[in-house]
Order: C-alpha cells, then structure tokens, then sequence
C-alpha cells in the first residue's frame, strides 16, 4: 500500500466534519487545516473582518455573520464596492439562481481585478468558482486585498499564517500538499523594530502613487540595463518578478555568478514552485546581507507591489552604479 494513503485517509478524516469537500477532477483547492482553523490569529482576523464589513453596511441593514456563508452569493461584495469607491454595476440586486450569482460574482472580481492593476489570472489567489464555493482561503485573501486597496490606513491583524491541505484529483488520484498559507505579513512597526535601518520604501508608499511610479520606472530601467545580455525584457515590474525567476537571473548578473538550474524552477507551474523560487531569492539575499528587512515571500507571489520594489530596491541600492 502506498505510505502517504493513511496520512491521506486521516487527514480527510479530520477535514470531513468541519468542510465538504467539492472538488472537481483537474481541480486545485486549498483547506485550512483543523488545528489552523483554532488558530487566534485567524479568529482576529475573521472577526475583524466580519465588523468591518458590518460597520460599513450599516446603513444598508445588512449584517453578515459568516465569510463563507454571507458572501458566496456576491450581495456583500457587490454593496462594498458600492459603498467603498461609489462603484455602480449592472448586475442583479438579488442573484437567486447558481447560474445568476455566478454571473454577478464574475462581474465583480473582474472590476476588483481591474481596480488591483490584476493582469496574471494565474497568481489570483481567488476565483468566480472558489467564492461561490465558499471557499474560505480565496474569501479571506479577497477581503485582505479589497481593504488593502480601499482603507489602506486600517491596520489589519498581522502576521496571520495558517496550514492548508492543497486537494488535487488527476487521472492517477488524489495528490495531496501541506502548504503555509499567509494572509497578512508583518506590521511596519514590527519591522522597523526588528531592523532600525529603515529602507525607506513604507515612507515611499505614504508619498503617493506619481512618486511611487517613478521608483518603479528607475528599478525597471535598472533590471532591463542588466538582464538585457540575457534576452530579457521586464515591462511590469510586480508581475514579471512574482514568480521568482528573473529575480534569480538579475542576482546573477549583478552578482557575477551562475546559479544552477536544479537550485530553482526555471518553469514554476503552480503557487508552490513560485513561492519555493521566491523564498530562495530572499534568502540569498540574508545570506549576502543585502536584505535589511523581512520580506515575506508570499507577498511577491500575490503581487504585493511594495514587498517586490523592496526586495529590488536592495539590489539596485547595492548595483545602481555597476
């Protein structure tokens, strides 16, 4: 007998009383573990989320109770657009059909991918499916990024970190990953207490967008300068680095070294071999002390503008002249 089918069995056995799971085959779903799901840390982060959501749809009487329950259908989520950038779409008031509430919950994650500056579908951490799913991880990481955008000042519960079982069904079985899943990073405070060098990148972001963009132009032009003997081009500077490996090529054009291709995924196919990438790149930047604070590799996977200008803001402070 396969050794990994009695993990399997017991970790399904954990997860049935607390999850159904609806997985088709092809499909890739994520699920916070049970001892997870006790976290405090999670607790505060959902609850935070649920008042927050409450406090500001008031005045239209609604009152949510669950993420999963109250959010599946798209009615929250389209009065939260509403109410936070007085954004009007054409959609039903009421979806009652699967078929209607999908078609609402379409029409509002493209517009909040829009409003994200989202271009790869494929670092979305959420979907139409996985929302109307109620499917917790895409939930919470939605809600994250929907704050985020429009209270940006709001300090969410930080650095909430759970365990998730990735599920996937293909023509051979059932395959099965541990996986950490992050939410929020570390607070800015936290940061600058554990590293009194400040970088000068969370002041960037408190200037404005126009002075934001034109540090983003100076890494771009930068990055091309030295990846450009390689054949390289980067246009998007969060996009093109999410994944690791042109970050990996420009530490070894600037550092003067070959970096072997069985120390990385050239080709990363799914979330874990882009995270593995980028957590190698953060810690070869320590391990050269070129990284003065702590970087959260999740945050360049998901497209975190600020974590990725600051993990190339190190290297151009270093290489800005070579």
């Amino acid at each position: 007998m396969d050794s990994s089918i009695p993990n399997l069995v017991t970790e399904y056995e954990e997860f049935k009383p607390s999850t159904e799971i609806d997985i088709a085959p092809g499909e890739r779903r994520k699920f916070i573990q049970p001892n997870s799901l006790k976290d405090p840390k999670l607790d505060q982060l959902m609850t935070f989320l649920i008042d927050w959501i409450n406090v500001t749809l008031k005045q239209d009487h609604i009152v949510v109770q669950s993420l999963e329950e109250d959010l599946f259908d798209g009615l929250v989520l389209h009065h939260l657009l509403a109410h936070l950038g007085n954004i009007k779409l054409d959609v039903e008031e009421i979806a009652v059909s699967a078929n209607a509430q999908k078609q609402k919950l379409r029409v509002i994650l493209d517009t909040v991918n829009q409003l994200l500056q989202i271009t790869d579908d494929h670092n979305l951490n959420w979907s139409t499916e996985l929302i109307h799913k109620k499917d917790l991880v895409s939930t919470l990481h939605l809600l994250v990024a929907i704050v985020k955008h429009f209270k940006p000042d709001i300090d969410l519960p930080q650095n909430v970190c759970v365990e998730t079982l990735v599920l996937e069904i293909d023509k051979t079985g059932i395959k099965t990953v541990n996986q950490l899943e992050y939410f929020t990073g570390k607070s800015d405070d936290t940061e600058q207490d554990q590293n009194p060098e400040a970088d000068g990148i969370n002041d960037l972001f408190k200037l404005g967008s126009d002075k934001v963009k034109i540090v983003q132009q100076a890494i771009l032009h930068f990055a091309n300068k030295h990846l450009g003997r390689l054949g390289v081009v980067v246009k998007d500077l969060t996009t093109q680095f999410s994944n690791g490996v042109i970050l990996i090529l420009l530490i070894g054009q600037l550092e003067g070294y070959f970096i072997h291709l069985s120390e990385y995924f050239l080709n990363p196919s799914d979330y874990n071999e882009k995270l593995y990438n980028v957590t190698f790149v953060v810690e070869l930047l320590k391990e050269r002390g070129l990284l003065k604070h702590p970087i959260d590799p999740a945050d360049v996977v998901n497209l975190d503008s600020k974590a990725t200008i600051r993990i190339l803001h190190c290297l151009f402070a270093k290489y800005k002249d070579k």
